[in-house]
């Protein structure tokens, strides 16, 4: 039987819809859309790029938590409702992909908070022990 375990980042999101920030089930790792917000204060910045970075932060604690990081990421797909907005968030995608170069998809739609610019969803095979 494989492990099966919930990471939980203690998002009051997590508890009003019922998920979990992420989902160990064996060797693989499922990262829920993550978006900008600071967990610690649920705060969220106006700035795409400030968003993106924070999106990456919460990703990378998940990441860790599960025993893997961003070197092990082979799935990643951006959610944004502005698509102007995702070419200035390059740099930053770029900065945790570019040597490690996930399968990746970019789609516009609309977030659950307008305040949300951009949110990121990952998938992660951890490595064998």
């Amino acid at each position: 039987m494989t492990e099966r375990r919930a990471i939980l980042s203690g998002s009051t999101f997590e508890e009003q819809i019922g998920y979990a920030r992420a989902v160990v089930d064996g060797d693989w790792v499922h990262v829920s859309g993550t978006t900008g917000f600071d967990y610690a204060t649920m705060t969220i910045s106006d700035d795409v790029v400030e968003q993106a970075r924070q999106c990456l932060r919460n990703i990378g604690q998940a990441l860790e938590e599960a025993g893997c990081g961003f070197g092990d990421v082979v799935r990643v797909r951006y959610i944004l409702p502005d698509r102007a907005d995702f070419e200035p968030c390059w740099p930053v995608l770029r900065e945790c992909f570019g040597t490690v170069r996930p399968a990746a998809t970019m789609f516009m739609c609309g977030l659950s908070d307008p305040r949300m610019k951009i949110e990121i969803e990952a998938y992660a095979r951890r490595p064998a022990p």
